[in-house]
C-alpha cells in the first residue's frame, strides 16, 4: 500500500503530541493526516466520511469523550479502519483495551507508549500493511472464462508451506496453498487473483477438490519423507462453510484414499468463520468427524479471546501482524501470551504465522510452551519436490541447532 494514501487521523488533547506524531509520520511517508483534540471532534469527522479514514491514533485520557468511549462509538458505526492507542499502559490495561476493542468490533492494531519514537511508528505501519493484505489487493483478477479454462486443463496446483514444532524442530504439518500453473508466463498465479472469481461463479468446489486430489497424492510421498504423523492442512471458503454437505464431500474424498480425518486440518479465516448458523453447524460437524479445524488469521476479525473456550477449534493461527517484531512489541506479546495460556488449558494447537526474522523466531522458540512456527524465514510455499529438497537442508540445520541447545543446557542434579 502506498503510505501517502493512508488516510490518518490523530486524536489527542495535547497539541504538542499531535505535532510530533504528524512530523514523524511525514518522515515515514504518510502525508494525509487530520488532527482532533477530542473524541467528539474525531467522531464528527469520521461520521462525515465513514469509509475515508484507515488509520486512527487515539489517546485514552481526553476531555469530553475519552478514547474508550470513542472506540465504542466507532464499533457501533462499523468503523473499518485500524486503531492505535498512544498512551502508556500497564499489561492489564492493554489486555482490557484489546478485549473492549474486539467486543466493539473494531481492529486494535497496537499500543505506542509516549514519548513516541520513529521506530515504533515504522513498526506500526508495517503491521498496518500486513493487516490490510486481508482487505484488498491490487492484482488483476482472472475472468470466469480464464478460471474455467484453468480448471478444465487441470492447472490448479498445490504449493506447500510447513509448520514446525518449536520444541523438536520437526515438520508437524503442511499447509496446502492453491496456485494456478501459468506455463510460459513465469510465476504461478496466486489465490488473490482467482478465489473471489471462483466464489462468485460457483466454481470454488471445483478449485478446492482439484487441489485436494493432487495434494493427497503428494501427501503420501511427503509422509514417507517427513514422518507418519504429518498432517495436511488446507483452507475452506466461507461459501463452503455455508454448505451443510461439505463435511460429507470431504469424507467421501479422504475415505477413498484411506486418509483419516485426524490427519487433516481445515483452516477457516476468523473474519468469516462465525457469520452464520450454517457455518457454525459445519464447523461442529467437522469436529464431530474428528477433522482438525484451525481458526486462521486470528486478530484480523473480532473473536473475543474468551470466546475461544466455547468454539469448536483445535488450532489457532495468530495473524502475522502480531508476529512482526514480537520480540520488541509489548502489545503483541500480551496477545500471544494470553493465547498461550488458553491453548495450554484447552489443548489447542497454537501457530505463529508470518515469521520473517531470526529475532521473531528466537522469541517464539523461547516461550515456555510448544507452538507451531510458520513463515518465510523457515520456508516459502513450494511445490512438493522443492519442499522435499528444502526438508533435507532444514534437517541438517535443525540437527545442529538441537545439538547446540543440548550442549549448552545446564546439567541437572541427580539428587
Amino acid at each position: 500500500m502506498n503510505k501517502q494514501g493512508i488516510n490518518t487521523i490523530i486524536v489527542d488533547d495535547s497539541k504538542s503530541i499531535r505535532v510530533v506524531l504528524e512530523a514523524i509520520l511525514n518522515q515515514l511517508g504518510v502525508s494525509n493526516i487530520a488532527h482532533c483534540s477530542t473524541g467528539t471532534e474525531a467522531l464528527a469527522m469520521i461520521n462525515g466520511r465513514p469509509d475515508y479514514y484507515q488509520l486512527l491514533f487515539v489517546d485514552l485520557n481526553m476531555p469530553e469523550m475519552d478514547g474508550m468511549e470513542l472506540i465504542r462509538h466507532l464499533g457501533n458505526q462499523n468503523f473499518k479502519g485500524s486503531i492505535v492507542i498512544i498512551s502508556g499502559m500497564e499489561i492489564r490495561v492493554i489486555n482490557l483495551a484489546s478485549e473492549i476493542a474486539r467486543q466493539n468490533k473494531v481492529h486494535l492494531l497496537g499500543n505506542i507508549v509516549k514519548p513516541i519514537s520513529a521506530h515504533e511508528l515504522q513498526h506500526t505501519l508495517t503491521k498496518f500493511h500486513y493487516f490490510n493484505e486481508h482487505i484488498g489487493k491490487s492484482q488483476i483478477p482472472l475472468s470466469k472464462t480464464e478460471l474455467e479454462l484453468a480448471i478444465s486443463e487441470q492447472r490448479i496446483i498445490p504449493y506447500y508451506q510447513p509448520k514446525i514444532d518449536s520444541h523438536t524442530n520437526q515438520v508437524h504439518s503442511i499447509e496446502v496453498l492453491a496456485r494456478i500453473d501459468n506455463p510460459g508466463h513465469g510465476d504461478s498465479i496466486l489465490p488473490v487473483r482467482f478465489i473471489k472469481c471462483a466464489e462468485d461463479n460457483n466454481l470454488i468446489d471445483e478449485v478446492t477438490f482439484q487441489l485436494l486430489a493432487k495434494s493427497i497424492t503428494d501427501y503420501k510421498e511427503m509422509r514417507a519423507c517427513f514422518g507418519s504423523s504429518l498432517t495436511l492442512a488446507f483452507n475452506l471458503s466461507p461459501l463452503q462453510l455455508d454448505d451443510l454437505e461439505t463435511p460429507e464431500k470431504l469424507d467421501t474424498l479422504f475415505s477413498q484414499h484411506d486418509i483419516s480425518p485426524k490427519q487433516v486440518v481445515i483452516e477457516v479465516t476468523e473474519e468469516w468463520a462465525l457469520q452464520s448458523s450454517n457455518q457454525l453447524e459445519t464447523l461442529n460437524r467437522l469436529r464431530m468427524k474428528e477433522y482438525g479445524v484451525s481458526l486462521d488469521d486470528f486478530g484480523t476479525g473480532f473473536t473475543n479471546v474468551t470466546q475461544l473456550r466455547n468454539l469448536p477449534f483445535s488450532e489457532i493461527k495468530i495473524d502475522r501482524s502480531f508476529i512482526t517484531d514480537i520480540h520488541q512489541d509489548h502489545f503483541s506479546q500480551v496477545i500471544v501470551n494470553t493465547l498461550v495460556d488458553i491453548t495450554k488449558k484447552y489443548s489447542y494447537e497454537l501457530v505463529a504465522e508470518g515469521i520473517e526474522t531470526h529475532e521473531e523466531y528466537q522469541y517464539l522458540k523461547s516461550l515456555n510452551t510448544r507452538i507451531l512456527l510458520q513463515g518465510y524465514l523457515i520456508s516459502k510455499p513450494k511445490p512438493k519436490n522443492e519442499l522435499i529438497r528444502w526438508f533435507h537442508n532444514w534437517k541438517k540445520i535443525s540437527d545442529t541447532e538441537m545439538k547446540n541447545e543440548t550442549d549448552t543446557a545446564p546439567i541437572k542434579s541427580k539428587h
